[in-house]
């Protein structure tokens, strides 16, 4: 992590991991555990979707994994989540059980949206996790306003809010940066930087491609981090929530990342090239993981053997238990839609 600022990062442990979990999301294999539900749950959706079994939108994070299975699990329960629209790992690891995922894609009732949100609006406030936001940027004044609420009531909970190099455009991104820093709010601020805002290239979009550079103009301590190394994650958000957490201010994470599919299932992906793609394929944050773990005997061949299995138990039986699931009554379609009217109306 390359660190802009001298003063000493104060660390902070973070909680073991959401319930429901079957690995501590704090060691490498847990976090190896995490990135592999997170790739299989996106693959499965992306066959489904092919197959005509859900409707809307779908943009996948394949990839990216390395990034919310190493910030989530240094959350405490009480901290908030504010995503974008490409935020299924980051409601999976916050907790979020794969077939209620599944069931919103299909479009059911036992969503955690009811079905009405789909891919891009997932979202669970008893798990403190504030969406899935469709329009880039909105979601960055939203982890503002969390925060600045959370102050007002006293409560030390912090807000991260996930982002990509896209809405670093957006006035949304600087007025909420310079908010955060103005009123010191307890902003942790992810960008992750996947190198295409949609289909147009970073360089074709910023001046300054350094998006932790961005802090300094409004005095937030920041850093940069290989978003595709998933213990160099680990360590840069321990960091960057423990300075949050204990300074009660604002911090710029902004993980290099870079998503191996297409922007969304409709994108032909025409603005690069295959060899580009191949070169950061080699870098696939689960294989190097693995590898990593194998090389240093904490990983053996029956142990990955077992995870798959695992994993893919998981995501047949969700998906199983999400297509069971039954859609919302007509009756009930214009309930928090339409206002009910009263003999005055």
């Amino acid at each position: 992590m390359s660190q802009r600022e001298a003063e000493p990062v104060v660390t902070g442990a973070g909680p073991d991991g959401p319930s429901g979990l079957t690995r501590d999301l704090q060691s490498p294999l847990g976090r190896l555990f995490a990135m592999l539900r997170v790739r299989r749950l996106e693959e499965r959706a992306a066959e489904l979707y092919t197959q005509g079994r859900i409707g809307g939108f779908l943009h996948l994070a394949v990839g990216e994994e390395a990034v919310s299975a190493g910030v989530i699990p240094q959350l405490a329960e009480e901290d908030r989540i504010v995503a974008s629209y490409r935020e299924h790992g980051h409601a999976l690891l916050r907790g979020m059980p794969s077939a209620v995922i599944f069931a919103e894609l299909f479009g059911r009732v036992s969503g955690c949206s009811r079905g009405r949100g789909g891919s891009m609006h997932l979202f669970d406030a008893g798990r403190r996790f504030y969406g899935g936001t469709a329009i880039v940027a909105a979601g960055l004044p939203l982890a503002v306003g969390l925060a600045l609420g959370d102050r007002l009531r006293g409560e030390e909970a912090i807000t991260a809010c996930f982002f990509g190099d896209g809405a670093v455009d957006e006035g949304g991104f600087h007025e909420s940066a310079n908010l955060a820093a103005l009123w010191k709010l307890p902003v942790l601020f992810v960008c992750e930087n996947n190198r295409y805002a949609m289909g147009t290239a970073i360089e074709r979009h910023l001046s300054v491609t350094d998006i932790a550079a961005k802090g300094a103009c409004y005095g937030i301590a920041s850093a940069a981090v290989d978003g595709m190394d998933v213990d160099a994650m680990a360590r840069a958000a321990t960091e960057a929530v423990g300075r949050v957490r204990h300074h009660g201010e604002p911090f710029l994470l902004e993980a290099r990342t870079y998503r191996f599919r297409a922007h969304s299932m409709y994108d032909p992906q025409r603005y690069r090239s295959q060899e580009e793609v191949a070169r950061w394929r080699s870098r696939d944050p689960i294989s190097t993981c693995r590898q990593r773990l194998e090389e240093t005997g904490q990983l053996s061949a029956g142990a990955w053997s077992s995870l798959e299995e695992e994993v893919e138990r998981e995501m047949q039986e969700a998906v199983a238990a999400a297509e069971a699931g039954g859609l919302e009554p007509v009756e009930d379609l214009t309930r928090d839609v339409l206002a009910e009217t009263g003999p005055e109306s």
